[in-house]
């Protein structure tokens, strides 16, 4: 079946129902770097990440007809299923490997994305290492992280991330005001005795 010129992804999804296998790998090639970041940003660990992504995607295959465009659009059903998988992972497998210290590419615009100018988080993250960034974020509770990775990190819409959550728009932006509180508290702990307990040095 021939693809139009621009695709939506609800076009592309209609073809893969009728068994058209480009139309397939072109919704993959579209949407799943997106899952995979979210996925990996919510858990620190690439093996999760990567199964949670194929998990999203065989669920879209098995289950694509479930898919109703008049509750929303496919990327928030596609996010929708990657944070069921993800928070049952995380429930299910407490130790998850850990991101290594090395930052890549995916660190580099996490702490990109959480900078604002004249903004106390965005002060913070501009100080601290990608690690000490990526701690922070991971150590909130769920409902917290998730937001600030919709929100901050893949720069969703309150309307967009209370979507894919399933709750009001003001819970959305109330959790996100938390976690960026939660955010700074945690910058500022592990910055500040960081900085008490290196002695002053005085150079020649």
């Amino acid at each position: 079946m021939t693809l139009p010129v621009t695709p939506s992804d609800e076009d592309l999804l209609r073809l893969t129902m009728a068994g058209d296998e480009e139309a397939f790998t072109s919704l993959y090639r579209r949407r799943q770097s997106s899952i995979y970041r979210f996925a990996l940003h919510m858990s620190g660990s690439r093996p999760l990440a990567e199964d949670v992504t194929q998990e999203v995607f065989m669920t879209l295959i098995r289950d694509g007809a479930r898919f109703d465009a008049e509750r929303g659009s496919l990327a928030a059903f596609l996010y929708g299923v990657a944070r069921n998988h993800v928070l049952r992972r995380i429930e299910r497998d407490r130790m998850l490997v850990p991101l290594s210290d090395n930052g890549d590419s995916d660190d580099a615009v996490m702490v990109d994305s959480l900078m604002a100018e004249g903004d106390p988080l965005g002060d913070l993250t501009r100080n601290e290492s990608i690690a000490a960034v990526r701690g922070a974020v991971l150590a909130l509770p769920a409902h917290y992280r998730e937001v600030v990775v919709m929100c901050d990190l893949h720069e969703m819409s309150y309307a967009a991330a209370a979507e894919v959550i399933g709750c009001a728009v003001g819970t959305v932006r109330s959790r996100l005001h938390r976690a960026r509180a939660l955010l700074v508290e945690k910058l500022r702990a592990t910055h500040e005795p960081a900085h008490a307990a290196t002695p002053a040095r005085c150079f020649a």
